[in-house]
């Protein structure tokens, strides 16, 4: 079977998680390929996400790493047998590889937490407020290119729109909503666009005011993706050359601790609502 070429982010999580099974049963993967009864390179291929894994064998790797969380192995299994093709396919060779791995994270999440305190979470974007972000970009885009980050923005917003929307929490500071993205009048439509989305039942806007004592988390900005089980939760950063993808168990659990602080240190929905009706009669 011939190797992967550009293994998706999706495909790299699931190589990760069967490598750290492997290293936490104290086995080479020499050992595990011959308890499997291949060859030691296939295990590396499968590890670097190059090869894919079938049901079967990933079974009996879980089974010989002595691994008993039945939930999460059958999570691993839905990894390896996910052939989903989505909507994001489309801009394949025609965006950077991280703006696809990160539409289908979120179509797969069980629910989206969001932390920014400079801008509007791209979910919450107007098409306009998105076009103003993108044009700021250094070196400059190329029209067309402009023209696909930007629509391609508006598509991910489906997940939040479709039938059955993951369930999504918002927390951002009263900066975002005053920088003025795209001028007065654009500013004032997106702060109506987000009024707009957090009555929807699924959807929980709150927001962190200035006129806060002690408030020093500006550090926990991030957008964090539950899996179908905590172990497969990712948290995506953004770096100084892309988004950082952050699945290590340790740091999930301090981007946890992040979020529970900064939600702590917000406001309720309501009254998070009037804050953001107060800002945009006020420009």
């Amino acid at each position: 079977m011939a190797l992967r070429r550009e293994p998706t982010a999706r495909q790299m999580r699931l190589a990760s998680e069967l490598r750290r099974l492997r290293e936490a049963a104290g086995l080479t993967a020499r050992q595990a390929a011959a308890l499997l009864g291949v060859s030691a390179p296939q295990i590396t291929h499968i590890e670097s996400a190059l090869a894919g894994v079938s049901e079967k064998r990933l079974r009996r790797l879980a089974s010989h790493y002595a691994c008993t969380d039945e939930q999460h192995i059958d999570a691993l299994v839905a990894l390896a047998t996910d052939r989903t093709r989505g909507w994001w396919e489309e801009y394949r060779g025609l965006l950077p590889t991280s703006f696809l791995d990160l539409s289908e994270l979120e179509f797969h999440a069980s629910y989206r937490w969001d932390v920014d305190f400079l801008h509007v979470p791209g979910l919450l974007q107007t098409e306009e407020y998105a076009r103003a972000l993108f044009s700021r970009r250094v070196p400059e885009l190329p029209p067309e290119e402009l023209d696909l980050r930007v629509r391609h923005r508006m598509q991910r917003r489906v997940v939040i729109e479709r039938t059955e929307p993951v369930p999504y929490t918002v927390l951002v500071h009263e900066a975002a909503l005053r920088i003025r993205v795209g001028g007065r009048e654009a500013s004032r439509a997106q702060l109506v666009r987000i009024l707009e989305v957090s009555e929807a039942t699924h959807v929980t806007v709150r927001v962190v005011p200035f006129d806060l004592d002690g408030f020093a988390d500006i550090t926990a900005a991030m957008v964090y993706a539950g899996g179908s089980v905590p172990k497969l939760d990712t948290v995506v950063r953004d770096g100084p050359h892309g988004a950082l993808l952050i699945d290590s168990e340790a740091q999930l659990a301090v981007f946890r601790t992040l979020f529970r602080r900064v939600e702590g240190a917000s406001l309720d929905p309501v009254r998070s609502r009037d804050l953001i009706r107060r800002v945009a009669q006020e420009l």
